[in-house]
């Protein structure tokens, strides 16, 4: 089974965010659903299933945030993200849904697991407190995951990128991730001609996994994967967040002063994850985009789209 070949019968939650538009643009011809329908509610995710009649499933929708967004409401975070999960895996398998691929996050390994992270080692231990609520929510997700596959072969698989990034994303300044919230920050100072402040010191390392090669990731794990076990699928590679900074501050012209503010947790050091598994699946490190390309898009879709930008407006 190709998937290009059987988009029609595709349902992508979360189709709407950044993720859900890169994969509209590989698989055009899926039916893409944003908060028109409330995943948290069994009856709605029925309602939806129902009128769609799926195939196949791309599980996107989740409750997301930044560290502070996420420190500030772990509990939401988790109950919000396992409601959609259960909702979603339980509509397909009583609709007889052939497959799902639903996306993870690397916040559900432990904060101390051994670096870089292995898909044996994402139960062994707490996750970061920064992120505990949205990344035990993941991990159950892998746990559903697994459970109904045991009980009643269902073909549930997990991918797990990186920190994730592109145009389209959410450019709030709490609730967004690193690079969104950055880019934000640079591009109103210069407007304003103001200095700004950003959050640690600027040392912790993260590797990042633009949008637009998620979408084309997604497509080759529904054709090449169907192993209960969570696939690392992120871009190698780590930057740091000081360097992330200089890079944005370069596309958008900046060059005025910029203040770390230490009294911020620089949430984890490092998070590096090893892809071997994906790799051996036929992937090559070579489709990624470059990091530097993939950011010049990111702020030059940003300036051109920035009045009606999510979490502008």
């Amino acid at each position: 089974m190709n998937l290009l070949d059987v988009q029609d019968k595709l349902l992508v939650t979360g189709g709407t965010g950044m993720v859900g538009v890169a994969l509209q643009k590989v698989l055009p011809h899926a039916t893409y659903v944003g908060s028109k329908y409330d995943l948290t509610n069994f009856e709605r995710t029925m309602e939806l299933f129902e009128e769609v009649k799926p195939e196949y499933v791309v599980h996107l929708a989740a409750k997301v945030s930044g560290m502070k967004g996420n420190m500030d409401a772990l509990g939401t975070h988790y109950t919000e993200n396992v409601y959609m999960n259960t909702n979603v895996l339980e509509a397909s398998r009583l609709h007889n849904v052939t497959k799902v691929l639903s996306v993870l996050s690397t916040c559900v390994y432990p904060e101390f697991a051994t670096l870089p992270y292995v898909e044996e080692d994402i139960h062994k231990g707490m996750p970061h407190y920064t992120n505990m609520g949205y990344g035990f929510s993941k991990r159950m997700l892998d746990v559903q995951a697994r459970a109904y596959r045991d009980q009643y072969g269902s073909n549930f698989v997990n991918v797990i990128p990186n920190n994730l990034f592109g145009e389209n994303d959410n450019f709030h300044l709490v609730e967004s991730h690193v690079i969104p919230s950055v880019i934000r920050k640079v591009y109103e100072a210069k407007r304003s001609n103001t200095n700004i402040t950003l959050w640690g010191d600027g040392s912790p390392q993260r590797e990042f996994t633009y949008s637009n090669d998620l979408a084309e990731i997604i497509l080759f794990m529904f054709n090449n994967y169907d192993g209960a076990d969570p696939i690392n699928v992120g871009n190698p590679g780590e930057h740091t967040i000081k360097e992330l900074c200089e890079i944005v501050c370069e596309f958008l012209e900046y060059e005025n002063e910029i203040t770390w503010d230490t009294s911020v947790s620089n949430g984890q050091p490092r998070k590096p994850s090893d892809n071997t598994k994906f790799l051996e699946l036929g992937w090559d490190n070579d489709r990624y985009t470059d990091f530097r390309t993939a950011l010049k898009n990111t702020c030059d879709w940003f300036v051109e789209n920035y009045e009606n930008v999510r979490g502008v407006r």
